[in-house]
């Protein structure tokens, strides 16, 4: 498999989570419950089909067979749906940047899930990082006067999400993986559906026009596409490198909430994002560091010892 391609798909994945601010935007006329139902139900569809048009229904039987590992999905599904429906109703509600810091913080909020949950050892520099990260949080809250709920809980749900997929077989593909959340997500879905049906002044989603229906129609496809991508690239490129590029749709959200829908960046909002920036500089310089070192570690060849052996004299 091609390190080239790897990257094509791994940017390509980033670039579409990055636009999609501007597609939910599209959608803002219909309330962000509404959104993530149709959202997870038009996903469960596709999800289906392409699993039929490639007939790759042994690992989804695996799986729905599996009491254990079906466990573990249905935990997933629920943070998936989690991330999802604060994602949505943030974005339709003005917080496009909010989000944007959820999803800079999210590498950090992940290094921070292995310690406490999987009791892995961090390096002194990533101490640091998320030292400096939790600083930038507290120093937000007090400067902004508003503690940002949005920003971690889209950290934290989509943190916990990717540390119980670890729990998860590492060969599932995403096509199947998302197939599984889908359906278990899909009764929520239906309830919720029916709560907005009943409280919230009824179905919309298909009230406003082509312009609307058509969107929501697709919001299915939109999420399975950069999943399979990110399946695609996850496969041929190491973690350190994806990890690199993850940044990209941040960046994007970030530039979109700022410079296309005018949000404001006050003087705390900057100071909060420069703390979380710094953190994550300090982060990667130590990714840097240490796959260096490991290169270093393969690359240098083993000297054998001088011995008496096959006719060499030893030194004295």
């Amino acid at each position: 498999m091609s390190v080239r391609s790897g990257y094509v798909y791994g940017i390509a994945a980033y670039l579409c989570w990055g636009t999609f601010p501007l597609f939910f935007m599209l959608l803002a006329a219909v309330g962000p419950f509404e959104v993530v139902s149709w959202r997870v139900l038009t996903a469960l569809v596709f999800c289906l089909v392409a699993l039929a048009a490639m007939r790759r229904w042994g690992p989804l039987r695996a799986i729905l067979r599996s009491p254990k590992q079906l466990g573990w999905f249905a935990v997933s599904s629920l943070l998936l749906y989690a991330n999802w429906q604060i994602f949505v109703a943030a974005v339709v509600d003005g917080h496009i940047i909010e989000t944007a810091l959820g999803y800079f913080i999210n590498p950090l909020v992940t290094i921070l899930i292995g310690v406490l949950v999987r009791r892995e050892r961090l390096r002194p520099a990533q101490w640091a990082a998320v030292g400096i990260a939790a600083a930038g949080v507290l120093l937000t809250a007090l400067a902004y006067g508003e503690f940002p709920w949005i920003a971690l809980g889209v950290a934290f749900s989509f943190g916990l999400y990717g540390a119980v997929r670890k729990q998860t077989s590492e060969d599932i593909d995403a096509l199947t993986g998302l197939t599984v959340e889908t359906i278990v997500a899909a009764p929520i879905a239906l309830v919720q559906l029916v709560l907005v049906a009943v409280f919230a002044g009824g179905i919309t989603g298909f009230s406003h026009g082509p312009g609307v229906a058509i969107p929501l129609l697709l919001s299915g496809v939109a999420t399975a596409i950069p999943l399979l991508l990110f399946g695609a690239a996850n496969r041929r490129l190491p973690l350190s490198h994806l990890g690199f590029i993850q940044f990209v749709t941040p960046i994007l959200g970030f530039l979109t909430g700022w410079l296309l829908f005018g949000e404001e960046m006050s003087a705390a909002r900057w100071i909060g994002f420069a703390t979380v920036w710094l953190a994550l500089v300090v982060l990667l310089w130590d990714m840097v560091i240490a796959i260096r070192r490991a290169r270093g570690r393969q690359v240098r060849p083993e000297i054998p010892p001088v011995t008496g052996e096959i006719g060499i004299r030893p030194r004295p």
